[in-house]
């Protein structure tokens, strides 16, 4: 069972998170069109181990609006204040929620042990956007069935989604969403999370081209990979590899982009986090 908190981050958005276990302090970060629901098998499988915070990033859940100046600036700034609040020093974020980890620990000497798992950090166009704007048409028409599998037919990351006709996949999603509008307890709904797409997408682009920026970073970092995820996250690790001073690279077999969620291989990304963080 999970305990409620939140924090007030700089520009006064509240950021909600869910907290379990107990001992040293770790924040775990989702990655798009997830929320702290998305974690709980990876934060109960590291529970006994650590006092783990999971928080809704903004735009979600528990915690408040992007708001209108919203990017990575303000991510930055949720991390920071949920580090302080919880006093810690470990972080450990899955593809947006890692560049968003990534860009904190430039600022925050308080970030000891920084674990990354497929960051999408752009490296000469190698992240597909392509898709985008046919999502974002999607999104403003209210066909979010549409816009979900533009996203997942776009970034490449469900080889299930990458290989069936668009035709094929709408009609059904769109059934399944009808009837998920609404979520138990604290969970978010599906439907409300496939705007905050837009959001990362635009950290993506806003952080593109960044890696040397890094070179910085003090923080011991474990970069992380599933071995059936697409090519393009293993550019970025390659460049954050070559930058970062202090690193480690581990590919877990048989996960692809959504390993650490409660849909793919929690069980084996917290074995890799719990050896890190102790």
């Amino acid at each position: 069972m999970y305990r409620k908190g939140s924090v007030v981050s700089a520009d006064g958005t509240t950021i909600g998170f869910r907290r379990l276990g107990s001992g040293p302090d770790v924040i775990l970060l989702h990655g798009s069109m997830l929320a702290a629901q998305d974690f709980m098998q990876l934060a109960e499988a590291l529970a006994g181990d650590f006092t783990v915070t999971v928080p809704d990033r903004r735009g979600r859940g528990l915690s408040g609006p992007h708001g209108a100046d919203y990017g990575i600036d303000r991510e930055v700034e949720d991390l920071q204040a949920l580090l302080k609040e919880a006093g810690a020093s470990r972080v450990f974020g899955l593809s947006s929620g890692a560049l968003i980890g990534l860009r904190t620990a430039r600022v925050v000497p308080a970030i000891e042990k920084l674990a990354l798992y497929e960051p999408p950090l752009d490296v000469n166009g190698s992240v597909p956007v392509d898709w985008v704007p046919r999502y974002r048409r999607e999104l403003a028409a209210g066909k979010i069935a549409a816009a979900l599998v533009s996203t997942l037919k776009g970034l490449q990351a469900d080889r299930v989604f990458t290989t069936v006709p668009r035709f094929i996949l709408v009609p059904p999603l769109n059934v399944v969403l009808r009837f998920q509008r609404k979520a138990e307890g604290d969970d978010v709904p599906i439907p409300d999370l496939v705007p905050t797409m837009a959001g990362d997408m635009q950290l993506i682009d806003e952080l593109a081209g960044t890696a040397k920026d890094y070179a910085s970073v003090d923080a011991d970092v474990l970069l992380l990979a599933g071995s059936r995820s697409p090519a393009y996250f293993g550019r970025s690790l390659d460049e954050l590899t070559a930058a970062l001073p202090r690193s480690a690279r581990i590919t877990i077999p048989k996960l692809d982009h959504s390993g650490p969620t409660n849909d793919g291989g929690p069980a084996e990304v917290a074995q890799a986090l719990r050896a890190f963080f102790a």
